[in-house]
């Protein structure tokens, strides 16, 4: 076995076996359950007492903590309408819509075919393909969620208003803006300027049928939108050897309707997670802060955005990992097959899993979604949903692709209650949280592989070189890949065999660690400045260098070619120049 290999397959077998026979149902089924009669829409009354409650069991286990009340902005729905020859149509607005204040807007109905797609990630990034010709002081009709990236198009299209089409009976509650958190200067101007509605699928063919008849449609939607505290609940449990580094375990509290799967079995894995690690807290080398937030459905990851925002030289400083726990424990979710995790991180996860499990799990790059808000600052990071369906069984159901709830269509509606959630699958994902979490907690040298990382890059390279269709070469990145390559291999070899987390050569290693994926993860993942948020669309990997598949399409147009060129080339400085420090940060270690 390579050393890298052995670093990222640590595990203190007997601690593990002890930390995931102390897992229990006992405290979280009971958390599900009271979860489950509270409507917890983010600063509200009722989500304020879930709040209470987890603050009350965790000074019942003595774990300590703190609770936040930032200001944040939030959007909170209200009734919406569609009316279009004579007919009502049942529809929900989702939160960031622009209100008319219950008030009707009219206008031509054109219908615009959607682009779907079959993960998780499509729910919250897909784009809709529309000619500002047609759609120029129209009410849109197209098929998916109401996706910011879609909401986006319409608005850039010039349309009057949104009407989306989603997929099956029921309309799924959702958020519209790409604003990733509370607004800033850059950012507030792309805050949605149209009214937006969703309705279920009968409804909208119905709808679209009226729009080939060119005919008209009226439109209401009312929402509260505005700055309003939010609960952020924070516990932790300092760690015996290096306190000062921790890693971050977190999920969100609020959430649509009674949210049983999305996400109350989410929060009552944290703290069923806060009791255990505190039981065992004498025998933790680093710190694990456990954060629940709000703002996640209303405010676009409203919470975790603030925490990162006045945490940001901690967390760029300390934090080894940042892991979000979103819909465990779902009935029929028996896989592991979309489970998200950065690179680096995949080795642990894999090993973890199949230890804990017997399953193989399929790991996926994260998306831009699921309080991911710490990429900026090159925080590793792995798990977002949590177990899922299998494909098959999602098949066989007739069930589209959702963001949430292990593959049930429940999510994000009035259906997500008690029968969502399952114990025996709640129990597993819970006992993988823990030994996920326990070797990289108590791991001396931290389980992270840069070598997966630069593996990807290459293939990334390779990929858009391709789809330019020879049109450019990114030569310069992978000389310095190969250059960063040999010097990760050779210090790897030479990582400390010996010591503990607070030995002065493996804190060393493990500082290193930290710093590659300082400067390596914003490369992989944003293309904002540290300590920024990129808009909530997708981000593709390397995603300076991601415009070159237009180069093909751009020959003979010497402006869009000449456009294209720079931007790659300023891309790929941007990659060169991180590659390079990266390697003179490992050369030198």
């Amino acid at each position: 076995m390579s050393r890298v290999a052995e670093i990222t397959a640590w595990s203190d077998d007997e601690l593990e076996r002890r930390v995931l026979d102390a897992v229990s149902l006992r405290t979280p089924w009971r958390v599900v359950e009271q979860f489950a009669a509270l409507t917890r829409l983010s600063g509200s009354a009722e989500e304020r007492r879930a709040f209470d409650l987890l603050a009350g069991q965790l000074e019942r286990f003595g774990v300590p903590y703190r609770l936040h009340e930032p200001v944040c902005f939030i959007s909170i729905p209200g009734p919406s309408s569609v009316r279009c020859n004579g007919t009502a149509y049942r529809a929900k607005t989702p939160a960031m819509s622009v209100s008319t204040g219950g008030e009707e807007i009219s206008g031509e109905l054109v219908y615009v075919p959607g682009v779907t797609g079959e993960s998780a990630g499509d729910v919250f990034s897909a784009g809709v393909e529309i000619d500002r010709a047609r759609a120029a002081g129209k009410v849109v009709v197209t098929e998916g969620m109401a996706s910011p990236g879609k909401v986006k198009d319409l608005m850039a299209a010039g349309a009057l208003a949104g009407i989306f089409v989603n997929p099956g009976q029921n309309i799924h509650e959702g958020i519209c803006t790409t604003i990733w958190g509370t607004p800033d200067l850059d950012s507030a101007a792309r805050q949605p300027t149209i009214p937006v509605v969703a309705v279920n699928h009968a409804d909208g063919q119905a709808l679209i049928r009226e729009a080939e008849r060119a005919g008209r449609v009226a439109i209401a939607t009312r929402l509260d939108t505005g700055w309003r505290p939010i609960p952020v609940l924070v516990a932790e449990i300092p760690g015996r050897r290096v306190a000062d580094e921790f890693v971050l375990l977190h999920g969100h509290l609020d959430g649509w309707h009674y949210g049983v799967g999305d996400n109350a079995t989410g929060n009552a894995a944290l703290l069923e997670l806060a009791r255990v690690f505190w039981k065992h807290r004498r025998r933790l080398a680093r710190t694990l802060r456990i954060a629940w937030w709000s703002g996640h459905s209303h405010g676009r990851y409203a919470g975790s955005t603030w925490y990162a925002d006045v945490n940001a030289i901690e967390l760029a400083r300390s934090c080894v990992a940042q892991v979000n726990c979103d819909s465990p424990g779902c009935r029929w979710a028996t896989t592991y097959d979309h489970l998200t995790a950065m690179s680096e991180t995949v080795p642990l996860v894999d090993a973890a899993i199949r230890a804990t499990t017997g399953l193989t799990p399929s790991p996926e790059r994260p998306p831009r979604a699921g309080d991911y808000s710490f990429n900026g600052i090159g925080i590793s990071s792995f798990f977002m949903l949590s177990s899922t369906m299998a494909e098959a069984d999602r098949r066989a159901k007739g069930y589209y692709a959702v963001g949430g709830c292990g593959g049930n269509i429940a999510w994000h509606t009035e259906d997500d209650v008690m029968e969502i959630a399952d114990k025996d699958n709640l129990l597993r994902d819970m006992r993988v949280y823990a030994a996920s979490l326990l070797r990289v907690l108590n791991a001396p040298l931290h389980p992270l592989d840069w070598t997966r990382t630069t593996a990807e890059f290459r293939a990334t390279l390779s990929d858009y070189e391709r789809a330019a269709g020879g049109r450019i070469s990114f030569d310069p990145a992978r000389a310095a890949l190969d250059r960063l390559e040999a010097a990760l291999d050779a210090w790897y070899a030479k990582a400390p065999s010996r010591g503990t987390a607070r030995t002065a050569s493996v804190k060393r290693f493990n500082a290193v660690q930290r710093r590659l994926g300082r400067l390596l993860i914003p490369v992989n993942y944003s293309r904002m400045p540290p300590f920024w948020h990129d808009p909530a669309v997708n981000v593709p990997p390397l995603p300076d260098l991601a415009p070159a598949a237009g180069l093909a399409r751009a020959a003979g147009d010497d402006a869009r070619e000449g456009t294209l060129r720079a931007h790659l080339t300023r891309g790929q400085n941007r990659l060169v120049w991180a590659l390079e420090q990266a390697r003179e940060i490992a050369g030198g270690a």
